[in-house]
């Protein structure tokens, strides 16, 4: 076991460690980041070119394993009798934070189901990042990460998240930028929006605009970006659902299902008895 009096942190044998690294600047290492991937006996990396360029910026030389979405099985079954075996080992990601929206995502589901311990460390997330810059509401948020690329997909997944009150933080990669931001708002609609590129770079910008302005940006930009578009209003988020939709809304909230029918009465100007029953038939016909 190896141990850093100075914090007192260890790296414990047979443990997964998920270290976040910097997503441009170097200076957000986290010193807790520096010592596991010191002391770890090895480092699965999405990329171990990108990964060892960092180690070496860190003056670090670690034995670096490759585990991305082309060999997650055949790798992930390796890091896994490794770590059974006692070993211990850092999960990376080309930056930010592993196993949010990237293929390690599926490593800390496999040690979680074989009991191997998992060990998460705070750290540099783009979307976080975006997130806490861009001025939108952020007390209630969901993280879509890239949209889909099949528009058969892609269309009936927009299609679920129009009604959704939550701010929405997505991931865009720069040659799908036009796309992206015209689908999102041809489905969602003019919306406040912060597109955030490069962040912690020397470029780093925040276009505070509505999704009209964005989607007609012309801009070439390096790296990927982060977007977080404001979610829909109370009125936008059920005129289009039907009263069994609209009650499914409140309930997807986190809302009692008898509160969730009360609400959707005093929306629509109802008696809570037609909304209920209409709730009822509609189980019953699923139950059936």
């Amino acid at each position: 076991m190896a141990e850093d009096t100075k914090t007192k942190t260890f790296v414990e044998p047979g443990v997964l460690y998920v270290v976040p690294t910097p997503i441009g600047n170097l200076s957000d290492i986290t010193e807790r980041a520096r010592i596991v991937l010191a002391g770890a006996d090895f480092v699965a990396a999405e990329d171990t070119r990108n990964t060892a360029h960092l180690l070496t910026l860190l003056g670090l030389k670690k034995t670096c394993v490759p585990y991305h979405e082309h060999n997650a099985r055949a790798a992930g079954a390796h890091i896994v009798s490794e770590l059974k075996a006692g070993k211990s080992c850092a999960l990376v990601t080309d930056a930010g934070t592993p196993a949010v929206s990237d293929p390690g995502e599926q490593l800390v589901a496999l040690c979680a189901a074989e009991g191997v311990r998992v060990v998460p460390l705070p750290g540099a997330c783009a979307a976080v990042c975006a997130l806490s810059g861009a001025g939108l509401p952020s007390r209630r948020f969901a993280f879509e990460g890239f949209l889909p690329t099949k528009k058969s997909v892609r269309a009936r997944y927009l299609e679920s998240l129009r009604g959704d009150t939550h701010t929405l933080v997505f991931y865009i990669a720069p040659h799908d930028a036009p796309r992206d931001l015209a689908d999102l708002y041809e489905a969602l609609g003019d919306r406040r929006a912060a597109l955030c590129r490069e962040l912690t770079k020397l470029n780093e910008e925040i276009l505070r605009e509505r999704l009209s302005v964005l989607k007609d940006c012309l801009f070439t930009v390096r790296g990927e970006m982060a977007l977080v578009v404001e979610g829909a209003s109370a009125a936008e988020s059920w005129e289009s659902l039907s009263v069994e939709e609209h009650v499914a809304l409140y309930v997807g909230q986190g809302m009692p299902e008898m509160a969730a029918i009360k609400a959707v009465a005093a929306d629509r100007g109802l008696p809570k008895s037609e909304v209920y029953a209409r709730v009822k038939i509609k189980e019953e016909k699923a139950d059936g």
